[in-house]
C-alpha cells in the first residue's frame, strides 16, 4: 500500500492548475499548490495502477460513478483545472482517449446507439432541459438570457442564417423534440420535415405538431437520413446530430446531403468539433456509444469533396459551456424527482457528463461550429451577414 500511495502522490503532484487537496483511503492527505484550496479529491479505495495508465479517462470516470472517488467542491472546476494544466499527461489523454473508428454506424447500430441515449424517457429530460425541450447548444445574446430564451435565440439564429422563404422545403436531420421545425413552419410558412431515430422524440414531436395545428406544414418520421428516397429539399439543417455519425460515415453524410439538396440548395451544419478528431472512451461507453467528434479539417474537407461552397463558419464554444452549466444546475435541482426513477450510479454518471462537457468547452478542448454551405454556384445568396442579425 505504501507503493500505491507513492504512485498516487506522484501522479497527482502536477495534475491540476489549481491548489487542491488529495485525501487517500487511509485518511492521509496532502495539499498541492499554493494559496487557497479550490477542491478536494478523495480516494475511498485504491484503484489499480494498470487501469489508470491504460485508460485514465475511463478508469477515473467509472471510479467516480461507483464512489471509489469523491469530489468535494465543483466537479466542473476540477475538470477545468485538469484541462487548463497543459503539462499534465491527463490533459491530453482525457480529451480523446481513443480514436473510435472501430464502431460502424450502419443503419442498425445507429438506431441502437441513439435509443441508448435519447430513449431513457422524455420525463427525465423534461426535468432539466428548458421549456422548449431543446437538447443542444443555446445562443446567449445577453448574460441575462434564460436557458429557454437562449434556445429560442439559437433556433432563430439558425433559421435566419438559412434565409428561409415561404413555401420552401426544409429538412431537419435529428430534429430532437421538434422546436426548430415547428418554429420554421410558424414563422416562415415553410414545409418542414423532421427525422429522428428516437421513438420518445417521435411521440413528443407528433404531439406538438397536432397541438399547434401544423399537420399541413410539418411532418416527422422515424427514419435514418440515409433512408430518405425520392425527396429533395431547398434547405437542410442538422443540429447536434453529426457527432453520432462516426468517422467512417462522415463522407456518407455529405454525399447524402448532396443527394437530398436541390441545385443551389443551402445546408447548415451545427456540431461539436475538435482540433483533432476522436472521442473520450468514458463518454463513448456510458453516454454516446458510437460517437465521434470530428476535426474541423475533416468537415471542411468533406464539404470540399462534394464541391459544396462554404459560405459561413461560426464558433459558439462559450455558448455551449454556458448551456451545459444551466443543464448541470437544473439537473442538481431536479435530483429529488430524478431519484424516484434513477439510482445513484446513474446520477453520478450524468453529473460527471454534464460538468465535464461544460469544462471541456470552457477550457477550449472542444468547440462547436455552425457551417453554412450550398450546393452549386448560388449568386442569389446574401452578400453580408446583416440579414442574420436583423
Amino acid at each position: 500500500m505504501i507503493i500505491d500511495k507513492v504512485f498516487y502522490k506522484t501522479l497527482f503532484k502536477n495534475l491540476f492548475s489549481d491548489t487542491f487537496e488529495l485525501k487517500l483511503w487511509d485518511g492521509s492527505s496532502e495539499i498541492y499548490g499554493e494559496g487557497e484550496v479550490q477542491f478536494k479529491i478523495v480516494f475511498n479505495e485504491p484503484i489499480p495502477k494498470a487501469d489508470i495508465i491504460k485508460d485514465p479517462s475511463l478508469t477515473f470516470g467509472e471510479a467516480y460513478m461507483t464512489k471509489k472517488i469523491d469530489i468535494e467542491g465543483s466537479v466542473q472546476k476540477v475538470i477545468e483545472s485538469l484541462y487548463n494544466n497543459k503539462e499534465s499527461f491527463l490533459s491530453n489523454s482525457a480529451k480523446y482517449a481513443a480514436l473510435l473508428g472501430k464502431v460502424t454506424n450502419n443503419l442498425k447500430n445507429s438506431k441502437k446507439n441513439i435509443e441508448f441515449h435519447y430513449d431513457i424517457g422524455n420525463d427525465f429530460y423534461k426535468l432539466w432541459l428548458d421549456d422548449t425541450m431543446t437538447y443542444s447548444c443555446g445562443y446567449f445574446k445577453s448574460e441575462n438570457d434564460s436557458l429557454t430564451q437562449a434556445q429560442k435565440n439559437k433556433v432563430e439564429h439558425i433559421l435566419k442564417k438559412l434565409d428561409l422563404k415561404e413555401g420552401e422545403t426544409l429538412l431537419d436531420i435529428g430534429c430532437g423534440w421538434g422546436e426548430l421545425i415547428i418554429s420554421a413552419a410558424k414563422q416562415y410558412k415553410v414545409k418542414a420535415m423532421g427525422i429522428t431515430l428516437s421513438n420518445e422524440q417521435l411521440a413528443k414531436v407528433t404531439e406538438r405538431i397536432k397541438k399547434e395545428n401544423l399537420e399541413e406544414l410539418v411532418e416527422v418520421k422515424l427514419v435514418d437520413y440515409r433512408e430518405l428516397k425520392n425527396r429533395k429539399f431547398d434547405k437542410i439543417v442538422s443540429v447536434g446530430m453529426l457527432e453520432h455519425v462516426g468517422q467512417d460515415h462522415l463522407a456518407e453524410y455529405f454525399e447524402t446531403i448532396d443527394r437530398l439538396l436541390v441545385d443551389n440548395g443551402v445546408s447548415l451544419l451545427h456540431c461539436i468539433t475538435g482540433i483533432v478528431g476522436g472521442n473520450n472512451t468514458w463518454i463513448n461507453k456510458y453516454i454516446f456509444p458510437g460517437g465521434y467528434v470530428p476535426a474541423i479539417t475533416e468537415l471542411i474537407g468533406g464539404m470540399s469533396e462534394r464541391n459544396f461552397d462554404v459560405n459561413d463558419v461560426e464558433n459558439l464554444r462559450l455558448h455551449y459551456g454556458r448551456t451545459l452549466e444551466h443543464w448541470a444546475r437544473n439537473f442538481e435541482e431536479a435530483l429529488p424527482e430524478i431519484r424516484k426513477t434513477k439510482d445513484e450510479t446513474f446520477i453520478r454518471m450524468w453529473r460527471l457528463y454534464l460538468n465535464a462537457c461544460a469544462a471541456s468547452f470552457n477550457s477550449g478542448n472542444i468547440n462547436i461550429h455552425q457551417f453554412l454551405f450550398n450546393k452549386g454556384v448560388n449568386n442569389d445568396l446574401q452578400w453580408t451577414r446583416d440579414y442574420m442579425y436583423k
